[in-house]
């Protein structure tokens, strides 16, 4: 067996909340990683319309009732899509066009029923048909997230056949959950997407176990942010004020083997299409030593449920 593939991570800021403008950068990324060959493109976590650092750097936003903070969530949520929506059809349209895959994080927002007020940290693949196969729902917002973000659910555990292999993804902290990760090794992978806001040291730990564990490979994207992009509506702390071009997230995107090291080391402090080859054979044969599915799996003493219902 030998089945090449070309992975490209989109490492490029989104313009920071504005749905529409950051759709029509992805559109033109898309274009340009096809035309460099990609089969598999990749953007980092709610990249539409952009991750929001400033939680972990304007303090005021956790203060009850802080209008500027209320502000700038009206904002993220007028600036989330909804799935299926006008801006879905043009990331398929984009797929199908090019005959790639997209792997995007988004901000996701239902504006009719439940949970009509509540955004949720997404993550999509949507395949070389120009369908969305996956939907997941990042299932625990992390830390300060869960001041704008909502729960998600099972049932975007999964992994998806495409043209270039079988592929499925995580958001960010959910790489420390085991149960997770168990859940989508058991589902047969092969390239494996680690969707964060910036891959710095832990999470390339995170992304290389996760690797060496699962005998696939890894695609850790991450974001750029400068300090001129946390929303004007909200303090900054003094040491930013006179550095709007300093970094908040600086990328470290990489791509890593199913033996945990390395093919594209972390690229930082810039903006990049990062590209490169891989030889899905490489999982089988890391597998001979380790098969967390497999022959070093005993189903006679553990076992794992999932419930994959969807709660909205």
């Amino acid at each position: 067996m030998n089945k090449t593939i070309k992975l490209a991570v989109i490492q490029h800021s989104p313009v920071y909340l504005n749905l529409q403008k950051s759709l029509e950068k992805s559109i033109d990324l898309i274009g340009q990683a096809a035309g460099k060959g990609a089969g598999i493109i990749v953007f980092g976590e709610t990249w539409l319309s952009g991750y929001p650092a400033w939680l972990d750097y304007c303090h005021d936003v956790a203060l009850w009732d802080y209008e500027p903070a209320k502000e700038v969530f009206s904002r993220l949520y007028h600036n989330s899509l909804q799935i299926p929506g006008t801006e879905t059809n043009r990331l398929c349209q984009a797929a199908k066009d090019h005959g790639v895959v997209i792997c995007m994080g988004v901000n996701e927002v239902i504006k009719d029923g439940k949970a009509s007020g509540t955004i949720f940290n997404t993550f999509l693949i949507i395949d070389e048909k120009g369908e969305i196969v996956n939907h997941h729902r990042k299932l625990m917002p992390t830390y300060t997230e869960k001041l704008i973000y909502g729960l998600g659910d099972g049932s975007g555990l999964k992994t998806v056949e495409t043209a270039y292999g079988r592929i499925n993804g995580l958001i960010c902290w959910e790489h420390w959950m085991p149960l997770a990760r168990q859940a989508m090794h058991d589902s047969g992978e092969q390239i494996h997407i680690a969707v964060w806001p910036a891959v710095h040291e832990m999470h390339q730990i995170a992304s290389r176990h996760y690797a060496f564990e699962g005998r696939c490979y890894v695609v850790a994207a991450g974001q750029i942010m400068k300090v001129s992009d946390i929303p004007p509506e909200l303090k900054l702390p003094p040491a930013f004020k006179a550095t709007p071009d300093q970094m908040i997230l600086n990328g470290g995107s990489c791509i890593i083997g199913p033996d945990g090291q390395y093919i594209i080391d972390p690229v930082l402090d810039r903006e990049a299409i990062i590209l490169q080859e891989i030889d899905l054979n490489e999982i089988y044969k890391e597998k001979m030593t380790l098969d967390v599915s497999g022959h070093y799996q005993r189903p006679d003493i553990f076992s794992l449920a999932v419930t994959k219902n969807r709660t909205h």
